[in-house]
């Protein structure tokens, strides 16, 4: 790992909510996320990867004080939050900016997007809101002049989320916590936006998580990977690591679900079975062992601790798969950077 100091970090955060179905019923909390850490610094894109359930978001609002968490601990920059109160994360969100997965639903319908853009100045009384300065502002992030006059309603799928990155960075944020940013967009649109994540981070030292379930935005952007699976990390690591060799039976299988632009090349059996199950009835022993096809007795009894494995990297499984194993997902098309 880089001696670089973290610019923010969660050691083993935890995010619990009510089980609210039962009426006056005394029913023990869901645990959404489970001891979950990672260190972000400054330049960083780190991509955190999982199927829809996952808790990817519950940790990036987490992170921000928009989900209280219910254990653990949140550092920035080396000096840690009080408590976990929305006092202590005002610290965060200055430095902090958040993508929502639909922009367009996070605008407001009645205002035009150049008065969205100068808000957050206005609200940190930080920054010009001068109409040739948000007109510059908009200019980096590839909208012209135009666009400030607009309504969210008459924008297109790639030029809102150019206009949430152009809000988030009014302020220029250290962080931004992207949730999903190229979701519902053309391929083209989305290799638009990536790229302006590398300018960002190239030309302001930005740090990013990239919360996706899309494997080829964690093949184009990412320097480091965190699998998530359940709430719980089961494999993290540098992102060519990753995908040169997976070693959790997981992240194998998100690797061959990834499709590939070869016909001859066709799959006829999903790379993993059964359905995830439920945070209500978590299975015991390893928790990936219902679904895992190289499961043994000892993960049906025994749950594995994220272990540090060579490379930085760290994995939560009794039997790592060897390096062999990465010829499965040998071929898949990577997106050039």
């Amino acid at each position: 790992m880089s001696a670089t100091p973290a610019l923010i970090e969660a050691t083993k955060l935890s995010v619990d909510v009510p089980a609210k179905w039962l009426p006056f019923a005394r029913v023990k909390p869901l645990s959404i996320l489970l001891d979950v850490s990672l260190a972000i610094r400054s330049g960083e894109i780190v991509c955190m990867v999982g199927e829809s359930g996952s808790g990817k978001t519950t940790f990036g609002r987490a992170l921000l004080g928009l989900v209280k968490p219910s254990s653990g601990r949140i550092t920035l920059e080396g000096a840690a939050l009080a408590d976990f109160s929305a006092k202590s994360f005002r610290a965060v969100r200055r430095q902090a900016a958040l993508l929502f997965q639909d922009p367009l639903s996070s605008f407001n319908p009645r205002q035009r997007i150049g008065a969205m853009i100068a808000e957050p100045r206005r609200i940190a009384r930080s920054g010009s809101t001068r109409m040739e300065d948000l007109v510059a502002l908009a200019q980096q992030v590839g909208l012209s002049e135009r666009f400030l006059s607009r309504f969210p309603h008459a924008l297109s799928g790639g030029q809102a989320r150019r206009a949430a990155v152009a809000r988030a960075l009014s302020v220029i944020p250290k962080l931004i916590v992207a949730d999903e940013p190229t979701a519902g967009l053309d391929v083209s649109v989305q290799g638009g936006v990536l790229n302006l994540f590398l300018e960002l981070r190239e030309q302001h030292r930005t740090a990013f998580l990239v919360i996706t379930h899309n494997l080829s935005v964690a093949r184009h952007i990412a320097d480091r990977i965190v699998i998530l699976y359940l709430g719980r990390v089961v494999e993290s690591g540098p992102a060519s690591e990753i995908f040169r060799a997976p070693k959790h039976p997981y992240t194998r299988a998100l690797l061959d679900s990834e499709p590939v632009p070869d016909p001859a090349k066709r799959r006829t059996e999903p790379p993993v079975l059964g359905e995830v199950p439920s945070i209500a009835a978590r299975p015991e022993g390893c928790e990936f062992h219902t679904r895992c096809p190289f499961a043994q007795a000892r993960c049906r009894v025994e749950a594995p601790t994220l272990a540090d494995e060579p490379g930085h990297r760290q994995v939560a499984c009794h039997f790592p798969l060897p390096a062999a194993s990465a010829a499965a997902v040998r071929g898949l098309h990577v997106v050039s950077r």
